[in-house]
C-alpha cells in the first residue's frame, strides 16, 4: 500500500500539465474542454494501472505525447477512405459506387449555398423537390413521371403501400428474394399492408398462374422482382415483364417491377453481361419500375421509381413519401450522374463504375507487372509475391454468376502459416489509408481492377 501511495503521488495534477508549454499546441488545436477531459481519462487509467501493476504507466514520462495520440485517435473519422482491392467493384461494405467528379462538384455546391430545392423560380412559389430529376429520368427511360427516395428498399415499400392499397400482390415463388440485411420481399409486403399471393414454384412459374390468382378479384398488383443476387439454372420457366404487362392490361391490373440494379445503358456494348433496363420495361407496358441509384447506374444511394403519371402521383401524395424522401445532396449527385448519360460518347471515361467495369484484363495485368517488383522487394522475406490472373465481380447483387477477367498480386506465406497471413492483412488494415484485399486458397489477393491511384498505394505499402 505504501508503494502504491508513493506511485500515486508521482502522477501530475491536471492544472500543472495544462500550464506546461508542451500542452499549448494541444490546447490550441483541440480546445480546453477536450484536452481536460482526455487528461482526466488518462489519470483514471494511470491509477488503475498502478492498482493492477504496481508500476507507473509508460506515458507518465511524457503526458503531452500520449495525450496528443489519444486526441488524434478520437478525431479520426469512422468513415475512412480505403483501397478496394477485393475484386468487387460495387462493394456494399465499402460504399458501393464511386461518384463521378461532376457529382462530387454538384454536392459541394449545394452544401455551400441555398438552392431551389422546393422553390419554383417561375412562379416564386413552393415547387416539388423531385421535379427536375423526374423530367431527366423521363427523358432517359421513356416513363411518364418519376419519384426519388433514399434507396430501392424504400422505393419498393412506398410503391406497394401507395398502389396496392391493402390488396393482394401476386409474385412468383421464385422471386421472393432476400437481399443484404435480411431485407425480404414477403416482409416488405406485410409492412406495406399488402397481402402476398405466391404463384408457381421455385423454378417454374407460368402466365396461367398469375391469371388464376387474379380470378379472386382482390388483386391490386401483379409484381415482378428481378433476382439480381442469385440465379436458378436448369429446368426453369419464368414469365417476362412483357407477357405479364399484356395480361395486366387485359385484366386492368397494374404491373410493377422491382428491378434492383437499374442499368440505364446496354452493358453488352462493352462486352459486359446484359442487364434489363428500365426503358425496356416501360416500353413493354410495365406500370412502375423501381431501381437503385448506387449500383449499375453509378450514382449515389437512392431509390428511383419511374412509370405511369397517375400512379406516381399517388406515390408522391402518400404519407411515407416525406419520411423516405432524398435530401439535397443525394438529389444533386443523382442529377449530375444522370446528366452524364445524356452524353453517352464520354460515359465510360466520366462514370467511375462503368470505367472500372470495362477495364481490360490486359490493362490490369500490365499494372500488376509494374507494381510487383517493388512489392517483391518489400515483402519477399516472408511472402512469395506473384502476379496471377483472377476473376472480379460486379457486386451488390448485380449479375451474381458473371465474372470479369482481372489480375491480382498475391501474397503466399513462406512458412505456410495462416497467422502470418493474418498479420499481413491486419497490418494493411491499420495503414493511414487501409488496403482491403481478399483471402483465398491460403493467399492474400490484391485484385487491381479498382486501382486507379498507383502512387498512393505504393506509398501505403512501403510503410
Amino acid at each position: 500500500m505504501t508503494s502504491q501511495r508513493s506511485l500515486y503521488s508521482q502522477l501530475p495534477a491536471t492544472d500543472r500539465l495544462l500550464r506546461d508549454a508542451s500542452f499549448s499546441t494541444l490546447l490550441e488545436e483541440f480546445g480546453h474542454t477536450r484536452v481536460v477531459s482526455t487528461l482526466r481519462d488518462m489519470l483514471d487509467d494511470a491509477r488503475e494501472h498502478i492498482r493492477s501493476q504496481e508500476t507507473l504507466p509508460g506515458w507518465n514520462a511524457d503526458w503531452a505525447t500520449a495525450a496528443k495520440a489519444k486526441l488524434e485517435a478520437s478525431q479520426r473519422s469512422a468513415l475512412l477512405p480505403v483501397f478496394n482491392l477485393t475484386g468487387t467493384v460495387l462493394h456494399t461494405n465499402l460504399g458501393r459506387a464511386l461518384q463521378a467528379e461532376a457529382a462530387v462538384e454538384a454536392v459541394t455546391q449545394v452544401m455551400r449555398s441555398p438552392i431551389t430545392l422546393e422553390y419554383d423560380l417561375d412562379g416564386a412559389s413552393r415547387g416539388h423537390r423531385d421535379r427536375a430529376l423526374a423530367d431527366l429520368l423521363c427523358e432517359l427511360t421513356g416513363a411518364e413521371d418519376a419519384c426519388i427516395v433514399n434507396n430501392n428498399a424504400a422505393a419498393v415499400l412506398l410503391m406497394l403501400a401507395a398502389c396496392a392499397d391493402g390488396g393482394e400482390v401476386v409474385v412468383s415463388r421464385g422471386e421472393l428474394v432476400e437481399i443484404g440485411g435480411a431485407f425480404r420481399i414477403p416482409d416488405v409486403m406485410r409492412q406495406a399492408g399488402c397481402r402476398l399471393v405466391e404463384v408457381g414454384t421455385t423454378n417454374r412459374t407460368h402466365l396461367k398462374d398469375y391469371r388464376q390468382a387474379a380470378a379472386s378479384g382482390s388483386v391490386a398488383l401483379l409484381m415482378k422482382v428481378h433476382t439480381s443476387n442469385y440465379q436458378i439454372e436448369g429446368f426453369t420457366k419464368a414469365v417476362s415483364e412483357a407477357e405479364l404487362a399484356e395480361l395486366g392490361h387485359e385484366l386492368d391490373i397494374p404491373v410493377v417491377t422491382d428491378l434492383g440494379s437499374g442499368s440505364l445503358v446496354d452493358l453488352s456494348q462493352w462486352g459486359l453481361p446484359p442487364e434489363p433496363m428500365p426503358k425496356q420495361l416501360i416500353e413493354a407496358g410495365v406500370s412502375l419500375v423501381s431501381f437503385s441509384g448506387d449500383k449499375l447506374l453509378g450514382g449515389p444511394q437512392a431509390g428511383i421509381i419511374v412509370g405511369k403519371k397517375e400512379m406516381i402521383a399517388r406515390i408522391q401524395q402518400h404519407p411515407l413519401k416525406r419520411a423516405l424522401r432524398a435530401d439535397k445532396m443525394t438529389l444533386a449527385a443523382l442529377e449530375a450522374t444522370l446528366r452524364l448519360y445524356q452524353h453517352p460518347e464520354t460515359l465510360v471515361e466520366r462514370l467511375p463504375t462503368l470505367r472500372l467495369l470495362t477495364r481490360s484484363a490486359a490493362d490490369i495485368s500490365e499494372q500488376a507487372q509494374r507494381l510487383a517488383p517493388a512489392l517483391q522487394t518489400r515483402f519477399s522475406e516472408r511472402f512469395d509475391v506473384r502476379v496471377e490472373p483472377c476473376l472480379s465481380q460486379i457486386g451488390s447483387g448485380s449479375l451474381p454468376v458473371d465474372r470479369l477477367p482481372s489480375a491480382a498480386i498475391t501474397f503466399t506465406p513462406k512458412d505456410g502459416r495462416g497467422t502470418t497471413l493474418g498479420e499481413l492483412t491486419q497490418h494493411l488494415r491499420t495503414l493511414p489509408k487501409p488496403v482491403i484485399g481478399r483471402i483465398s486458397d491460403g493467399r492474400l489477393w490484391l485484385d487491381l481492377r479498382c486501382l486507379e491511384d498507383e502512387a498512393s498505394l505504393m506509398e501505403m505499402l512501403s510503410q
